[in-house]
């Protein structure tokens, strides 16, 4: 196993789309293209299927230097009011261009820190939100809670609201790490949200784990684990430190990169982790998740339903969702759009009457082929050719293959490709073979995380 790390621990995208958003064509872009996307899609599937949203909540009270996202460090609340109120006035800008009331099947809250809004002013969100839409008939609401700041009365505001889902960020339990990662976050505080969460009637529970972390040892993520199945979670994401500092905004200085573990080390955390995880009665569930048998990710993954986008594996898949807030990424199919990042700008911009996309990608005939491979790869673990519409540089993918079918990565069945178990920890190494835009311009820079 030591020699394959070697060989495919290179950078590469973690595909939450496709095309990557660094290959993203801006030329063929404009605000007047993603808003005929979006009504096309809509048209084409709110009826039957509903939409998501997703709402990008930006504000954190202290920076966690292993972070990647998009968010603004304050401790002043009196930025909840104003920066909900544009979140609002852009959803009504969306809602200008729908004919008939929006069907909501999934809204997730993301961050930033969800939790660092009050539960009125999230209250106050998200009523103006469903006052103007049609709840469908098993929707799927969640959030990201930070069990430092998440409190009883968040938990329950949400829960009347229809969410059953929540999120806990909880990365490591090794002081020696926290620090590094400026998150201090004992056991009791994460403890104490999750069992208030199972007690008020949660039946989707997640923890994030996050291995490759500076400092970290196997003998401090075994005790991770271990002390996180202690209050057994319906699921966990069981990520890779994705290590880019040269990001604008990421803030990932707070220690040196000698401090990480070697890409052997970080291998280990992976391999004896998730062996741990199943021997404790974990499925893994495409990459980097594991849940347990009861759980909605493991049914969607048996009933072939799993779907990745934006916000990681989901359960169920609308063609349609929609980004709300700074920097948030929505998905037409036909097309990506990322918000501005920045809150001033993006404030003013939404009071401006404008939709707040900065930039985006219309997808091709060719981008939607090779998008669906990709996906089937995330999700299943496998993907067939339609020989007859396809093009011959993704012909040319099996050629690539061979490496790793001798590498005992893949199994390749005339034009069926299938992951093997060996090969579950390269498949973002797989997915990276049909990738035509990147394959025709090589990054002369780094702009992807280590696959390993």
């Amino acid at each position: 196993m030591n020699s394959l790390i070697d060989k495919y621990n290179i950078p590469g995208p973690r595909y939450t789309s496709y095309p990557t958003v660094p290959y993203w064509d801006e030329s063929t872009f404009s605000p007047e293209k993603w808003k005929e996307s979006v009504i096309r899609s809509f048209n084409e599937s709110n009826a039957e299927e509903g939409i998501s949203i997703y709402i990008h909540l930006p504000f954190c009270e202290a920076l966690c230097t292993f972070c990647a996202c998009h968010k603004r460090i304050t401790k002043q609340h009196s930025v909840e009011i104003p920066y909900l109120e544009s979140v609002l006035k852009e959803w009504k800008l969306y809602l200008e261009l729908f004919e008939e009331k929006p069907k909501l099947k999934e809204l997730h809250l993301g961050g930033g820190t969800p939790t660092f809004f009050s539960p009125a002013n999230l209250q106050t969100l998200l009523q103006g939100i469903f006052d103007t839409v049609d709840i469908a008939e098993h929707p799927e609401f969640s959030f990201e809670g930070h069990p430092n700041n998440t409190t009883r009365e968040h938990l329950e505001t949400l829960y009347d609201l229809g969410f059953r889902r929540v999120s806990f960020g909880v990365q490591d339990y090794d002081p020696k790490v926290q620090k590094a990662i400026n998150r201090i976050q004992p056991f009791e505080n994460v403890q104490r949200v999750t069992e208030w969460a199972k007690e008020i009637g949660y039946r989707g529970i997640s923890h994030d784990l996050v291995f490759g972390l500076p400092h970290q040892t196997w003998e401090a993520m075994e005790h991770t684990i271990r002390k996180t199945l202690e209050l057994k979670p319906d699921r966990l994401a069981f990520y890779s430190y994705a290590h880019v500092p040269w990001v604008k905004g990421v803030g990932q200085r707070g220690f040196d990169e000698n401090d990480l573990p070697s890409g052997e080390e970080k291998r280990r955390l992976y391999e004896d982790g998730k062996k741990l995880l199943e021997d404790l009665g974990y499925i893994e569930v495409g990459m980097d998740h594991f849940s347990l048998e009861h759980d909605d990710l493991y049914q969607s993954l048996i009933q072939k339903k799993l779907h990745r986008n934006f916000m990681g594996y989901t359960s169920s898949n609308t063609q349609l969702m929609v980004g709300l807030g700074m920097s948030a990424i929505s998905d037409s199919w036909y097309a990506f759009a990322q918000n501005v990042k920045t809150v001033e700008e993006y404030q003013k911009t939404v009071e401006e009457g404008e939709i707040p996309v900065v930039k985006g990608h219309i997808l091709n005939e060719e981008d939607l082929i090779v998008r669906r491979h990709i996906l089937n790869l995330m999700c299943q673990l496998e993907t067939t050719f339609d020989v007859e519409n396809s093009f011959p540089e993704l012909d040319n993918a099996f050629e690539m293959l061979k490496e790793m079918e001798n590498d005992d990565l893949v199994e390749i069945h005339d034009h069926q490709i299938k992951i093997t178990e060996k090969g579950r920890a390269f498949t973002r190494n797989v997915a990276m073979v049909f990738d035509l835009r990147m394959m025709r311009n090589k990054p002369e820079t780094r702009i992807f995380s280590m696959t390993i």
